[in-house]
């Protein structure tokens, strides 16, 4: 009996993921198919972008330059006494650049953005405001999500690319400071070996994946919340866990497709 109740849970869990799965993918379909209004609805898109992707900056940027530091420490620390520090460029610009710029970036807007539009969007839907908008016509998917997903989208990539400035420039000045390596040293070494297909574009395709499921995700989560204030509660933080748990399951993808 126990192994029956076990087969019937696993079951019901399995049928109810790969329900959760096509609800997204027709989310996705949804915002795909207004996306033919964005310059009726510009307004809506320009606010996003300006609260999850300029607004945004800041934190990133801060968060980047520790991010650089500690990066630019390690790998200084480790070519001491082992490598010329030639290759002091090349090891921590290809790692920040291709990982760990796009995936902590990622990271931060899971919690910053992921988390806000879950509970935004959960709250009109618990305070019943999503069926006012649909009593007066108005389509929830095109005026809520579409505008939060495309600016996510469109928004991660400016985003990284700001943390893989941030970063190496700040690696680049622990280097100078404390390693005697200078800051010419570093980009020129990085330069010898630059290869835009692999050192570049890697970063911006998993930014524009991790957009995707950020604010997919969110919205979804925000859309299907229930039981008042603590439904609000409960998607914010469902948000950010599989916001984040799903842009490191797309780190992985996507680096074993472009590598």
């Amino acid at each position: 009996m126990l192994i029956v109740n076990l087969i019937r849970l696993l079951g019901r869990k399995a049928i109810g993921l790969i329900a959760d799965i096509g609800a997204i993918f027709i989310l996705l379909g949804q915002v795909l198919k207004y996306l033919r209004y964005f310059h009726t609805d510009r307004a809506l898109y320009i606010a996003q972008f300006y609260l999850l992707g300029v607004k945004a900056i800041p934190l990133v940027a801060i968060i980047s330059i520790f991010a650089g530091a500690v990066s630019g420490w390690q790998g200084a620390y480790q070519l001491e006494d082992t490598l010329p520090a030639i290759f002091f460029g090349q090891i921590v610009a290809v790692g920040f650049l291709s990982e760990m710029g796009p995936v902590l970036t990622a990271l931060v807007m899971a919690g910053r953005n992921g988390s806000s539009i879950g509970a935004e969007i959960a709250t009109m839907k618990v305070t019943e405001q999503i069926d006012a908008l649909e009593v007066m016509a108005i389509n929830p998917t095109r005026h809520l999500v579409a505008p939060r997903v495309i600016a996510m989208v469109v928004m991660m990539p400016l985003l990284v690319a700001v943390s893989d400035f941030v970063g190496l420039y700040t690696a680049a000045l622990v280097g100078d400071l404390f390693f005697d390596i200078s800051i010419q040293m570093f980009f020129n070494s990085f330069q010898s070996v630059f290869v835009f297909s692999e050192d570049i574009l890697p970063g911006f395709v998993k930014a524009v994946s991790f957009g995707i499921v950020i604010g997919l995700t969110s919205c979804w989560v925000g859309l299907k919340a229930t039981r008042g204030a603590s439904g609000v509660g409960r998607a914010a933080i469902e948000a950010f866990v599989f916001s984040a748990t799903l842009v490191l399951v797309f780190d992985f993808i996507v680096a074993t497709i472009v590598f």
